[in-house]
């Protein structure tokens, strides 16, 4: 029996705020991008509204390789890409492939209710920051 919460503020406005990032924001991503906005804000509330908004199915966690949960808004079935040099992590924008779990589901005797495909490499920004030391070494 799922007990009924009232609206928060806080919570909506947690939701919003990994919502709104790219990034897959952790816990005290969201707390410090929050506690000036809202000087009463805890990272306690942060950790148990976003425990209230996973179990409403509203967001999904994630770890990412660096030892940290990290929260994304989108909850549909879509792949990440995760930065091997600076650890970001951020939507993939192509469509989910679901025959791979239909696929997955024939030749398994599990029950398998879905998949996650994760991309890894060097983002866009590390590797222009590459490309513009490797510029600087080159005038020298």
């Amino acid at each position: 029996m799922q007990l009924h919460r009232r609206n928060s503020k806080q919570r909506e406005r947690i939701y919003e705020a990994i919502h709104a990032s790219n990034s897959h924001p952790t816990a005290q991503e969201v707390y410090g991008a929050l506690k000036r906005e809202m000087p009463r804000l805890s990272l306690g509330n942060v950790y148990r509204n976003i425990a209230i908004l996973l179990e409403e199915g509203r967001l999904q966690a994630g770890e990412f390789g660096c030892g940290t949960v990290r929260y994304d808004a989108v909850t549909s079935g879509h792949y990440h890409f995760v930065c091997e040099r600076c650890g970001a992590v951020s939507d993939l924008d192509m469509p989910a492939a679901e025959g791979i779990t239909a696929e997955a589901r024939r030749l398994s005797p599990h029950r398998i209710s879905g998949h996650t495909v994760r991309f890894y490499g060097t983002c866009a920004a590390c590797l222009a920051a590459e490309s513009q030391a490797k510029s600087k070494q080159r005038r020298k």
